[in-house]
């Protein structure tokens, strides 16, 4: 494990952290490791789920991507462990309660204790859980209301590859065939949470991805006071790539393709660094091109787990962010 500032060390980096799921909950996994001034903000377009549910029946944010933001900031002793586990807790039943996760729960009960209706006494509900788990670091919803996903998506009917169609909704787009070409949200302008336009200005480094990549990581920048923010801070900017395809959103894509796609929903947004695990760039010169496209510069460094799935070592990816924001 990576160690943090301890008494009478500078403090971490001020680092942001965009994305949603488990994408998110990997590097947040990580950067609890790094800083000690972490903010995540969280995509809230779920609909699926218990998300979906509690999202039609009470009319509130999505909890459930914010729920694994504040599970992955739990500490590693038995407090933060056992909470954890708690609130990723789903109950398995016949009835109602099938599937809902306890963690979801417990933010809408306080948020309807707090006034739902006002956006502070979200925030303030998202607070409150965290200062429960022992949260190392805070999370925001990236909007002050719900939205919903729309995708262009050509070859949608397999026998019409060429026709591109509008899908609504976040696991309509993760499930429609053919291929997403791009996205863009509904309401069109939803008001950004200021909590979070002010943690991205104060930031010295903000972090998209990884994550499904037009489902958690370009939604914060189809948000127009956000999408200002990111392109207006001081702060530098990272992008950490998958480790894999995404079926269903980013089927056949290379790594330079994810930032292509980067590129192509938020032009005027500079990046300073990409980082991507060796062992899955089959063509580093394609990708450097890429980068240096965006204004960054290419680290390619060990961060998958050793047991071959798709996923992110936290302490791996920890020292890689460790290198990053030192350099």
């Amino acid at each position: 494990m990576v160690s943090r500032s301890g008494p009478g060390e500078r403090p971490g980096p001020a680092v942001v952290a965009l994305g949603g799921g488990h994408g998110l909950y990997a590097s947040l996994s990580a950067l609890r490791r790094v800083t000690d001034r972490l903010t995540a903000v969280v995509t809230v377009a779920d609909d699926g789920g218990s998300s979906g549910r509690l999202r039609r029946e009470l009319g509130v944010l999505p909890p459930g991507d914010l729920r694994m933001a504040l599970a992955a900031l739990c500490g590693d002793d038995e407090w933060g462990q056992t909470w954890r586990d708690v609130v990723q807790h789903r109950f398995r039943s016949q009835g109602e309660l099938h599937d809902h996760a306890v963690g979801n729960l417990l933010i809408v009960a306080l948020w309807e204790l707090l006034g739902a209706d006002a956006h502070g006494s979200t925030v303030a509900g998202l607070d409150w859980v965290g200062r429960l788990l022992g949260a190392q670091g805070r999370v925001l919803p990236m909007a002050s209301v719900p939205m919903d996903i729309v995708a262009e998506v050509r070859g949608a009917d397999p026998s019409r590859p060429d026709e591109v169609t509008r899908v609504k909704g976040q696991v309509a787009c993760a499930k429609t065939p053919g291929t997403v070409l791009g996205i863009s949200l509904v309401p069109t302008d939803p008001p950004a949470s200021p909590e979070a336009l002010a943690a991205v200005d104060e930031a010295d480094w903000v972090v998209f991805g990884p994550g499904s990549w037009f489902t958690s990581v370009l939604p914060h920048l189809k948000v127009p006071e956000l999408a200002r923010a990111l392109v207006a801070t001081k702060a530098r900017r990272a992008v950490a790539l998958n480790l894999a395809q995404q079926p269903g959103e980013t089927d056949d894509f290379s790594p330079q393709t994810h930032l292509e796609v980067l590129q192509a929903h938020a032009p005027d947004l500079r990046v300073d660094v990409v980082l991507a695990d060796r062992g899955v760039v089959d063509d580093p010169v394609a990708l450097d091109k890429a980068v240096q496209d965006l204004g960054g510069r290419l680290v390619l460094a060990d961060v998958a787990a050793d047991d071959g799935s798709p996923r992110h070592d936290p302490a791996r990816l920890a020292q890689a962010f460790v290198k990053i924001f030192r350099d």
